[in-house]
């Protein structure tokens, strides 16, 4: 029992820091500047809370990050040292979702209280609001089918991005200063607070976890037969009945789903590539405020009991893993979804049915909340390899393309630069085929569909050119960030795009006679040249086609079109 003097004390900082959600009964939720100052207050109160300002963001406004410790300690170095497992918890990526925020409020404040105790071998840290763009842009009039609470923020941050797509092509300054304090905390547990659109069911709460087949190895294995039932068993004695997130819209999900495909560009996607068991709750959008804020509150006491008892896995894991990645001789690039393999949660939904719209006098889906129903439903979350890259020696980058070493700095990749200009054979991928989105996306046209083929060439680098070896922690990170065929690579998101472009060309009537001139002295192309003509009718009538084969097949066309400038060192 609490002396009686340090009861008082603990009471007053309740009373004194209540939260807007609890001052409005659950229907409010602070503004961004109320939340940074709620916070700060804590900090002043509480030698267990920390508040850290970090990276600057596209709103104007730094990051902060909340550091919580029994021990006060905020040093990432020395936790680690002392064998703590660190939770990185992730607010308001989207503000009109503010679940997160208001309930790490609530959780902290009543570890200062001492209403619950984290257990010492566990730190949190907590990104109070990460879009704040997005926070500071308050309505009520968006998310217009979410039940509450009364005014909250915008989706987009203030370049109108949306951050949960932009962790590997960090458009965003916000997506910058995450990265760094992502790479600061290193977290063994990453949640990432959201509420979800789609049907309408019973559930409070869902969760999207990490793919555990992309995940791999034993940290997956451990993932879907240990820490994700775990998650469910705990929140099950909370009062709330878990369910995989509800990938299923404009439709019933009484058939099943295929759980979420979470690729490097979403916050758990990101996670994965860096070994970190990666969670998306996702609260239910119909759900009243109060009700969400409350499964969020709980479901976070369940990440820290979980993460506390498995504390020496998680670490053994982590560590066997990293280890792994740099050793392994090849690494999965893409994978496909395997409808043969599934796992059996029970689903409580309600009835789904169609009815004439009142708008345009057609069938439309409408649930029946007077006819709930509880089912054992099809969950498909298993995606085997569909493709793997063989583990060069090393991987270089010419220094022109600074945007990209930009971004391998600052997920801390370890690479030299050349301290002499050096010819070297390399592994060279040339852009075969390519489709591309015809609309923007997040501001790209993401390339997709990519076909490469390879040689061996030596090529002349400069002295300065980036040299990046695979025998790092950062492997997985690397393949699926630097092969061009990976979903979600730099060469995806539009970062070498200038090779696509043929830069150098010829005046036809002046190049008619070169050419000429150069199938004479060059037989074996006169014959490949005729042997087109023989197997493409349209290619034997087109002049223009004919010539431009003879140019691509000459030294007068320039290497640089269509080579990919990132290359491999193979021996």
């Amino acid at each position: 029992m609490l002396p009686v003097v340090l009861l008082l004390f603990y009471t007053g900082i309740t009373q004194t820091i209540s939260t807007r959600f609890e001052q409005s009964k659950g229907t409010q939720t602070p503004t961004y500047f109320e939340i940074i100052d709620w916070w700060q207050k804590l900090d002043q109160q509480s030698g267990k809370v920390k508040m850290l300002t970090m990276g600057m963001t596209d709103a104007g406004y730094p990051l902060h990050l909340i550091v919580v410790a029994n021990n006060g300690d905020n040093n990432f170095e020395n936790i680690r040292k002392n064998n703590k497992r660190i939770i990185l918890v992730n607010n308001g990526i989207h503000p009109g979702e503010p679940d997160g925020i208001d309930a790490s409020m609530l959780l902290v404040r009543d570890i200062v209280a001492n209403k619950y105790r984290i257990p010492d071998n566990i730190v949190l840290a907590i990104i109070p609001v990460y879009n704040i763009g997005g926070c500071l842009d308050r309505s009520s009039n968006y998310r217009v089918d979410q039940n509450g609470p009364e005014e909250f923020g915008f989706r987009g941050n203030s370049q109108n991005l949306d951050l949960n797509r932009d962790f590997i092509k960090c458009d965003s300054k916000d997506a910058r200063a995450f990265t760094e304090i992502f790479h600061l905390t290193d977290p063994d547990v990453f949640v990432d607070n959201h509420v979800s659109n789609g049907a309408d069911y019973q559930h409070v709460m869902t969760l999207l976890t990490t793919q555990h087949t992309q995940l791999g190895g034993v940290m997956g294995e451990f993932l879907s037969s240990q820490f994700e039932p775990a998650l469910y068993a705990s929140m099950k004695q909370k009062g709330f009945d878990l369910i995989p997130y509800v990938n299923s819209f404009g439709d019933t999900p009484e058939n099943g789903w295929p759980e979420y495909w979470d690729s490097p560009r979403y916050a758990s996607g990101y996670a994965a590539l860096w070994h970190t068991f990666a969670f998306v709750p996702e609260t239910h959008m119909l759900k009243t405020y109060d009700q969400r804020v409350k499964a969020t509150h709980a479901l976070m006491q369940s990440f820290i009991e979980s993460t506390a008892k498995n504390s020496e896995t998680i670490r053994t894991l982590r560590n066997q893993t990293r280890l792994s990645v740099q050793t392994a001789t090849e690494f999965p690039l893409s994978w496909a979804l395997d409808r043969s393999k599934f796992k059996e949660v029970l689903y409580k939904g309600y009835e789904g049915g169609r009815k004439p719209s009142e708008v345009s006098g057609l069938p439309r889906l409408y649930y029946d909340r007077n006819k709930p129903f509880e089912k054992m439903i099809k969950i498909f979350n298993y995606f085997p390899v569909k493709s793997s890259v063989a583990k060069p020696k090393a991987y270089i980058i010419p220094q022109g393309w600074w945007k990209v070493v930009e971004l391998l700095k600052l997920n801390k990749v370890k690479m030299t630069q050349l301290k002499k200009d050096t010819t070297i054979e390399v592994e060279v991928y040339k852009i075969e085929d390519y489709k591309t989105l015809p609309r923007q996306y997040e501001m790209h046209h993401l390339n997709s569909d990519v076909k490469t083929s390879s040689s061996l060439q030596s090529i002349a680098f400069k002295k300065g050119d980036w040299y990046i070896p695979m025998n790092q922690a950062a492997n997985r990170f690397l393949a699926e960030t630097l092969e061009p065929s990976a979903e979600d690579s730099y060469f995806a998101w539009n970062y070498f795009d200038a090779v696509l472009g043929q830069k150098e060309g010829y005046s036809g009537y002046a190049f008619e006679d070169i050419a000429a001139e150069y199938l004479k002295n060059n037989p074996s192309l006169k014959n490949k040249l005729e042997q087109q003509k023989t197997t493409d009718t349209a290619f034997a009538k087109n002049a223009r086609a004919q010539l431009n084969f003879v140019y691509q097949n000459s030294p007068w066309y320039e290497p640089a079109h269509m080579r990919y400038p990132v290359y491999r060192i193979i021996r």
